[in-house]
């Protein structure tokens, strides 16, 4: 019997021969990921008895969360980030002039194939879209990783999800994802692998793909995974930050369940308040008023998205009553999307353009909403009190989904 992709990877970072799913192994991670919560972090390497980082090149810090520093509590946060990564010697470190970490760590050559990256947060699941297997671990662990450089893993048994078809126009990736979550449920692939492969996988940009594993974290996957395509090649060779491996699961392997996902009737989907996995078909939610729409993040922050958003607000004015957020999910967007004119038909069309950042994603820092307010949102989750306050409604959306809703002041399809 051949192997899965996440037993081919873990078998090789923890230096054995072949390991099976569901057993434990003690592995050596490419990269280890975190964000502003590395200052907590920090303090729990303080109690683990070694003042020495044993694997400062592997260590990525990348501050998105709350930036610029929405307080002092948070600007002293910062600070201790600053001051850790310069008594370690640590230089993989991103400042607030960079964007939002699922972002940055792929435009720095970090995410590529064959890499075992894991990360203090719950979309680190997003860098299997370049081929590597990527999975959020707890701030303990980190910190137990910073100071002995492993960690150990259980090997995830493997969803397969076949996507084939067409999509429709102003269909695409962020409604398949909701699709598929609506069907399995948020535990429907609970500390499971999920590699998504057919046809239509297969002609997925990199932009599609980081949809799919980003949100493979609101599925309950441990990791999501794209076996890299040319595209995804050619965007990494330039900008590796290292050599890499191109591992694929074998053509006998065994899976935990094949699921088959045809995109060709797909509607615009929407995931209602208050969980990811309340996905209705947008013809069941038209003329749901809104009050706020966020187009960016981890998830729809990219060029693409932005642009898909630009085509439909062109030369038309956002519905009165309704604000509209962008944050472009790093800097180097920002300024591809300023130089393209993107920001500019964005603008004139009355949304209010935002430093990259996770912003109100989270609930902590920009756009938060009043008691009742409703948002729609191009985020990855919609849980109450995730955009500050817990009386509000978060809907989940596409980017040209919320770039038709921002016009029309109600929930509805761009075409």
């Amino acid at each position: 019997m051949g192997k899965t992709f996440s037993e081919k990877i873990l078998a090789l970072k923890s230096s054995k021969d072949s390991v099976t799913a569901g057993e434990i192994v003690v592995a050596r991670p490419d990269y280890v990921m975190s964000h502003d919560n590395a200052a907590a972090i920090s303090k729990t390497f303080g109690k683990i008895g070694t003042d020495k980082v044993v694997i400062p090149s592997k260590i990525v810090i990348i501050l998105d969360h709350v930036i610029p520093a929405s307080d002092a509590k948070n600007a002293e946060n910062h600070k201790t980030i600053r001051a850790f990564v310069k008594k370690h010697g640590i230089n993989n470190f991103y400042d607030i002039n960079h964007g939002i970490c699922h972002q940055v760590l792929p435009e720095k050559g970090f995410a590529l194939p064959g890499k075992l990256i894991l990360g203090s947060d719950s979309h680190t699941n997003t860098y299997g879209a370049f081929g590597a297997f990527a999975a959020g671990i707890g701030r303990t662990e980190v910190a137990a990783l910073w100071a002995t450089g492993k960690i150990w893993l259980r090997v995830p048994e493997t969803i397969k999800i076949v996507l084939k078809g067409r999509f429709r126009k102003g269909v695409g990736a962020k409604d398949l994802a909701l699709r598929i979550i609506g069907e399995i449920g948020a535990d429907g692939a609970l500390y499971s692998a999920v590699e998504f492969t057919g046809p239509l996988a297969e002609s997925f940009s990199v932009s599609d793909r980081m949809v799919l594993c980003n949100l493979s974290a609101e599925m309950g996957a441990k990791n999501g995974y794209f076996a890299p395509s040319e595209e995804v090649l050619r965007y990494v060779e330039n900008i590796k930050k290292d050599s890499f491996e191109i591992i694929k699961s074998d053509e006998d392997a065994e899976y935990q369940k094949e699921l088959v996902f045809d995109v060709s009737s797909l509607r615009p989907q929407v995931a209602k308040p208050h969980t990811v996995d309340n996905v209705v078909s947008i013809d069941e939610l038209e003329h749901t008023g809104i009050d706020q729409v966020l187009l960016g993040t981890c998830t729809n922050g990219r060029i693409e998205d932005l642009e898909k958003a630009a085509e439909i607000l062109k030369g038309k004015t956002i519905a009165s009553g309704v604000r509209m957020l962008v944050f472009p999910a790093s800097w180097n967007i920002y300024r591809q999307a300023l130089k393209n004119g993107t920001l500019s038909i964005l603008a004139d069309a009355g949304a209010v353009i935002m430093n990259p950042g996770c912003g109100p994603c989270l609930g902590a820092h920009e756009g938060a909403l009043a008691d009742d307010e409703v948002c729609l949102s191009t985020a990855n989750r919609n849980f109450k009190g995730r955009m500050g306050n817990p009386k509000a409604h978060v809907y989940l959306a596409s980017p040209e989904t919320a770039a038709a809703s921002a016009l029309a002041g109600y929930i509805t399809s761009a075409y």
